[in-house]
């Protein structure tokens, strides 16, 4: 099998990864790729916001799956396009990744459904959402509407926290993403990440994961893209497994079917465990980032038999296999991010660490000949596999410990809450 992979991020050399461990792969191509993509893979210097230059290449690669790793490209139809042009894509159309692209249509699919999620408010004017908070107090949620790199959620502890996000968000600090505000209730739980495949009708659940957004211990400070995850997730009981995907994750896979926009991919729920049970807090069209890199450390069967069957409507009967244990990753990031950060500094010790317990994903590096470079804010992935929670934290960390990136950080609990159960 030919395959495209989309994207260049750490999410994307843990797929590539995985999917170089297939018999069934022939050749596997990454667009655009990184400094870990380029040694298992072909990278290419590929535009995948030019769907008709993707379109051109997968014929002239004769590629038989295209994989699609970020929202960005999804969001924008790319899926569709290749779809349009014979090819088999795993990732949703342009119309079921809205539930991603907008918050809005994911909360009007909640209330179809009755999917339980937190209470809410749209706004598209600063002034009614102004007098909306204030009515309603703190702490809040300020989410921008669309797409914002994970930048575009406040959870406002004070009033005036809530007003200076509003006055972000209108006054076009996240672009098109902010010209409409959902405003929702601050949820009190723990947070957990459930990861679904699907098919359009048939779902595939995959381990529970709990990811890290925040930048510094103890969860404190602004959020990121994710600062570290672990699978399994010990907070996801079978009971709450079992409840997230009857309450929340087949409701959403009926209500998109029945809208006659079924949906195909991964369908990503974030979700907050509450006293009354699981509830959504948002979904993602795409494998988290960097929970996608702990589900395939312990991955033991071949992705591309999972990728394929939900790309082509085969899912049915597909079981996927896992590792027991547990699987860690710490994110070493630029010293700065999630700020102002500085590209080009130099990453040894990096290369030759991967081993049974341990493997580096990459994800903002490039290779200047043989010279290993920070090219992102979050840069590395540093993955430990142990028996129990603690002993894949230990390997993780002791990975890092030998990696020399004097300009890089990285948080020192990742894994805190499973370790102190």
């Amino acid at each position: 099998m030919r395959v495209l992979l989309i994207g260049s991020g750490g999410r994307e050399h843990a797929l590539a990864w995985a999917i170089t461990r297939s018999k069934r792969l022939e050749k596997l191509f990454v667009a655009p790729g990184n400094g870990g993509t380029e040694r298992i893979a072909e990278n290419v210097a590929l535009d995948v916001a030019d769907h008709a230059a993707v379109v051109a290449f997968c014929h002239k690669a004769r590629i038989d799956l295209v994989v699609v790793g970020p929202e960005i490209p999804l969001v924008a139809g790319i899926a569709d396009d290749l779809r349009a042009a014979g090819f088999v894509v795993f990732g949703p159309s342009k119309a079921a990744a809205q539930l991603e692209g907008s918050k809005a249509f994911t909360k009007a699919l909640c209330d179809e459904t009755g999917i339980p999620t937190a209470a809410y408010a749209r706004f598209t004017a600063l002034d009614p959402a102004l007098d909306y908070v204030r009515q309603q107090g703190a702490p809040i949620v300020i989410k921008a509407d669309g797409l914002a790199a994970g930048k575009g959620v406040t959870v406002a502890e004070t009033l005036a926290d809530a007003e200076a996000a509003l006055r972000d968000c209108f006054s076009g600090a996240f672009g098109a993403a902010g010209a409409e505000v959902v405003i929702e209730e601050c949820l009190v739980g723990e947070e957990a990440s459930l990861f679904a495949v699907s098919d359009g009708e048939h779902i595939v659940l995959l381990p529970a994961a709990q990811d890290h957004k925040r930048v510094g211990g103890g969860d404190t400070g602004p959020n990121t893209g994710g600062m570290g995850a672990y699978a399994p997730a010990p907070v996801m009981t079978p009971e709450l497994v079992a409840r997230s995907k009857k309450e929340i994750i087949e409701p959403a896979i009926r209500g998109m079917a029945a809208r006659g926009t079924p949906f195909s991919g991964v369908l990503f729920a974030g979700l907050m465990i509450t006293d009354a049970g699981p509830k959504l807090i948002e979904f993602n069209t795409r494998f988290g980032d960097p929970e996608c890199q702990v589900l395939m450390m312990l991955l033991e069967s071949d992705v591309l038999d999972l990728l394929e069957a939900s790309a082509s409507g085969g899912l049915a009967g597909v079981e996927p296999k896992w590792r027991d244990g547990v699987a860690l990753t710490v994110v070493m990031a630029a010293k700065g991010y999630p700020g102002s950060y500085l590209k080009g500094t130099e990453i040894r010790g990096a290369d030759g660490l991967d081993s049974d317990t341990a493997h580096i994903f990459h994800a903002g590096t490039l290779r200047d000949g043989d010279t290993l470079r920070a090219n992102g804010g979050r840069v590395l992935n540093v993955t430990g596999y142990g028996a129990s929670v603690a002993e894949a934290q230990a390997n993780a960390y002791a990975a890092v410990g030998r990696i020399d990136w004097p300009e890089g950080f990285c948080r020192r609990d990742i894994g805190w809450r499973a370790v102190s159960r």
